[in-house]
């Protein structure tokens, strides 16, 4: 239909209300992301040599202000991810914060690089890698929460992760309870036996007597290529250092006869998130929102250890929850971890876009 005359000028003075109203209403018009480089003093002269300078992601609706209070989740990745991962995939996170924006509450989705020469370092502090639970929890938070303020009330911050992620997320929440408000973890490393142990025996056994364990720690052999094995010798690094008498060294699980050492695997039993909530009731705070998840056929078990955690915490003040969705390990995780953010704040999206 034509617009003539009068009429025109009208439609159009009131198009330029509503443009102007709308920029006034969402600043910058769309979702952004932004990658800051952080220079880490936490990381700096890691006994493995690994970067301390470091990308971050944060995906920020279009309701974020620079200066302007906003509730944010610290997101870590399954092991061996990264921002990259994320940021080649933008536009799908770009939606995802936005939608939580507009349907839920202006949050911030800040993705955090936990690699080590090994893959991961399980996002702990450990004399044989590195300090990287100080580094996300006192300096990535201080790094964002200098240009976007935490709000002052509600849920301020969220530790999330998938898998070795979902591991970092119930340890940092467990250990830093007045920073984190709540904690979704995917599918998390955890319940050992089950879900480590076989795994770590083969990849050991059949691929590497102590004498190569002990060349790769000293960098006289590169990490290896087989990944099942770079995960097992990941995970001795962050469960099983020798502490600062040997900087950059662990304890492999095996002696040089390959017999299996009980006490070296007692000490990742100690870092395993269901013994530590079994030993501990006061493993989460009472104010703490905990959501355990595991993808009903998953191939590393997790759901079994995610149920188990959820089974000795139900009883307890911290408020929490499991769910089982269908699906593998790593399967949908933007619409799990969509599940998760609705359960913390108790209201569910209208769908996924």
């Amino acid at each position: 239909m034509a617009i003539h005359g009068t009429n025109w000028g009208k439609f159009a003075w009131r198009l330029s209300f509503w443009i102007l109203l709308l920029a006034w209403q969402s600043p910058g018009l769309a979702a952004r992301l932004e990658v800051i480089r952080l220079e880490s003093h936490m990381l700096r002269g890691n006994p493995l040599h690994d970067p301390a300078v470091r990308s971050i992601a944060i995906f920020l609706p279009s309701q974020a202000v620079a200066g302007a209070p906003l509730a944010a989740i610290y997101y870590l990745p399954g092991y061996g991810g990264s921002p990259d991962d994320f940021i080649s995939r933008s536009n799908l996170w770009l939606d995802f914060t936005q939608s939580l924006a507009e349907e839920l509450t202006p949050l911030a989705l800040v993705v955090v690089d936990g690699r080590t020469r090994w893959g991961c370092g399980q996002y702990l502090n450990s004399a044989a890698q590195g300090n990287y639970e100080d580094y996300i929890c006192d300096e990535i938070v201080s790094a964002v929460e200098a240009k976007y303020p935490p709000v002052t009330k509600g849920v301020r911050r969220i530790i999330a992760g998938h898998s070795s992620g979902g591991f970092g997320a119930l340890r940092l929440g467990s250990s830093r309870q007045t920073l984190f408000d709540a904690v979704i973890a995917l599918s998390p490393d955890s319940d050992f036996p089950v879900s480590h142990l076989r795994l770590v025996q083969i990849a050991a056994v059949s691929n590497a007597p102590l004498a190569e364990i002990e060349q790769m720690e000293s960098g006289a052999l590169p990490p290896p290529k087989d990944g099942d094995l770079m995960y097992a010798v990941g995970l001795s690094a962050a469960y099983a250092a020798r502490g600062l008498s040997g900087p950059g060294q662990f304890d492999w699980l095996y002696d040089r006869g390959g017999k299996f050492r009980d006490e070296i695997w007692q000490r990742w039993l100690d870092n395993d998130p269901l013994t530590i909530v079994q030993r501990n009731p006061h493993a989460f705070a009472s104010g703490q929102a905990v959501y355990l998840e595991g993808a009903a056929h998953d191939e590393y078990l997790a759901n079994i250890g995610a149920r188990a955690i959820f089974e000795v915490m139900r009883a307890r003040p911290a408020r929490c929850t499991f769910y089982e969705p269908p699906g593998h390990h790593g399967d949908h995780i933007r619409e799990r971890l969509q599940r998760g953010v609705e359960w913390v704040f108790e209201k569910p999206l209208k769908e996924v876009r």
